[in-house]
């Protein structure tokens, strides 16, 4: 593939972040470990009404390094985190780093089959799991259905209460939060209470090591981990810190869930690299976040579209206090021009969109916070030291030119290593070192690129993707299923909501398509979940029977 001839975004480009060195190759664990040495007594994370300063989360990280190394973990030994936003996700990631692990985040909300896939793939044996029952959710119980059939030697449960401040606590348990015992697991707490903190931490490679397997799609087929060094890691998240620019009196909001790698990278990472303090929301409500907005000071809020839409929406906005914010970051889809200009009267602060993916990760491109020009529709020109182009679809040789419509290709040092076990993948993707996004895109005059569409079938909800072949397996399995397609459709919180269109073996029978998002419900986790299922007498097919998504996309389906 022939490297770029013009790089037109640098004549455009302003500010300190496109003149930020080439961050110091470093460990991934020295994010945390360089910034309690510098800031110790610094506020590092906020957890329900409790603060953790620096030295105490580098301390607790260092010492559950030293329990896991206690238990065998070696360097490039497997480490699955199955936790929501808490301080003790935090504590794993960096103490498995130290003991020369690699991470594998996995999304605390998915069933027993997605999450069996991700830790026999990745071959972790040890696990970090939450023990607690939420509102009638057990978020053990995925891990419980399948651990019998893996071979994992030892399951670390800790609960969202043993962080709480002693009055949360009990409120917590009111609350119908409960930390249930759990047999042939190994508490947390006690087992960072029992082990002294790591003398001297896993001597890694930063850039051929491996950090983090984060799991994808890519561009088609079922999730894949991407290789990400811990390189790849720091460079990102140094250079997020030149984008805004983070300093050590910042206050991050952390809502974006941990477990995705947009909030591990810039709602974790890149303020942690700052020195900057960090505030955890396990989840999503907008009176919540309104109200920590107002009550922590945020400065930095970076979340998906879904959520400035929920704000902006709410009459009640007005009442909260939200002008601590002066910055934002939109990813993981479309940003409405409205919403950006809405959202921005509301906080004073600046909202731009961006653009990244699990294998980058994950930010590439981005438009400027501070010193330059934001043009709506756009993510924005490259990230520092990152090259963008945009490649003919059929012949990936050819560069196109500035207006043309191909697929986005990147290259930069946040670009990961390939994935997993999967060398035909990886070679489908990586050439020469740049990645070939499966994006369609274009690029202006400036510099500036813009998403046009998808080169697969990938629907992408709220910014998490969903694969439709993942979901119909799960409706064919229904009795009443003959054959199913699925495909995603337009939604204004969401950007997109994934839909499915089925044909009944006995129509007269009376299967509801309740009954079908029900029997969903149960096997797959929620985002992955059809919002609506459509009831049709036959599916569009190739002549070799392959379903046609991008005809069910483009007509009206005839009715049984």
């Amino acid at each position: 593939m022939q490297e770029l001839l013009e790089r037109p975004w640098l004549k455009a480009q302003v500010g300190e972040r496109y003149s930020v060195p080439r961050p110091k190759v470093r460990p991934l664990y020295a994010l945390l470990s360089d910034s309690a040495a510098l800031h110790p007594g610094n506020r590092c994370l906020h957890y329900q009404g409790r603060d953790f300063t620096y030295a105490e989360v580098d301390d607790l990280s260092s010492r559950f390094a030293s329990a896991l190394v206690g238990l065998g973990v070696k360097k490039g030994d497997r480490v699955a985190v199955f936790l929501p936003n808490i301080p003790q996700l935090v504590v794993s990631y960096f103490g498995i780093l130290k003991a020369g692990g690699i991470v594998v985040m996995c999304n605390p909300v998915y069933k027993e089959r997605e999450l069996e896939h991700q830790l026999r793939d990745s071959g972790a044996e040890v696990v970090v799991a939450s023990r607690t029952v939420a509102r009638g959710m057990d978020l053990f119980s995925s891990l419980g259905g399948c651990r019998g059939r893996l071979p994992l030697r030892h399951v670390i449960a800790t609960g969202l209460g043993d962080y709480l401040p002693g009055l949360k606590r009990r409120l917590a348990g009111l609350a119908g939060i409960r930390d249930v015992p759990r047999e042939n697991t190994i508490d947390f707490v006690t087992l960072i209470r029992s082990n002294p903190p790591m003398a001297a931490y896993a001597a890694v490679d930063p850039v051929n090591d491996v950090a983090v397997l984060q799991y994808t799609g890519g561009t088609t087929g079922v999730s894949k981990g991407a290789m990400l060094t811990h390189y790849n890691l720091v460079s990102n998240a140094e250079y997020g810190v030149s984008l805004f620019p983070i300093t050590e009196r910042d206050i991050s909001l952390c809502v974006l869930p941990l477990y995705h790698i947009y909030g591990l990278t810039v709602t974790m990472n890149a303020p942690l690299a700052a020195g900057a303090a960090m505030v955890l929301l396990p989840s999503f409500h907008v009176e919540e976040v309104m109200k920590t907005i107002q009550s922590q000071k945020v400065t930095i809020f970076s979340g998906a579209p879904a959520m400035y839409i929920a704000i902006n929406s709410k009459p009640e906005a007005r009442r909260y206090n939200l002008r601590s914010v002066r910055a934002c970051l939109s990813g993981g889809s479309a940003l409405p021009p409205a919403v950006r200009k809405k959202f921005i009267e509301l906080t004073g602060g600046n909202l731009v969109e961006g653009y990244g993916l699990s294998e980058t990760s994950p930010v590439t491109h981005c438009n400027p916070v501070t010193g330059g020009v934001v043009k709506d529709g756009s993510i924005g020109p490259p990230f520092s030291e990152t090259d963008a182009k945009i490649v003919d679809i059929s012949d990936r040789e050819k560069t196109l030119k500035a207006g043309e419509i191909g697929e986005l290709a990147v290259k930069g040092p946040q670009v990961m290593k390939g994935y997993w076990n999967q060398e035909e993948e990886t070679k489908a993707v990586l050439k020469d070192g740049w990645f070939l996004t499966g994006d369609i895109a274009k690029m202006d005059p400036d510099g500036y690129f813009y998403i046009v569409d998808r080169k697969k079938d990938m629907i992408n909800v709220g910014g998490l993707k969903v694969y439709p072949r993942e979901v119909e397996d799960v409706l064919f399995e229904h009795p009443d299923v003959k054959e199913a397609g699925v495909i995603g459709v337009p939604n204004q919180f969401s950007g997109e909501a994934v839909k499915a269109f089925v044909v009944l073996k006995d129509p007269a029978k009376g299967t509801s398509a309740q009954e079908l998002i029900e029997f969903c419900q149960e096997r797959l986790a929620k985002f992955k979940v059809p919002k609506e299922v459509e009831f049709v007498q036959e599916l569009p097919k190739t002549l070799i029977g392959k379903v046609l998504r991008r005809k069910l996309r483009e007509t009206k389906t005839p009715q049984p």
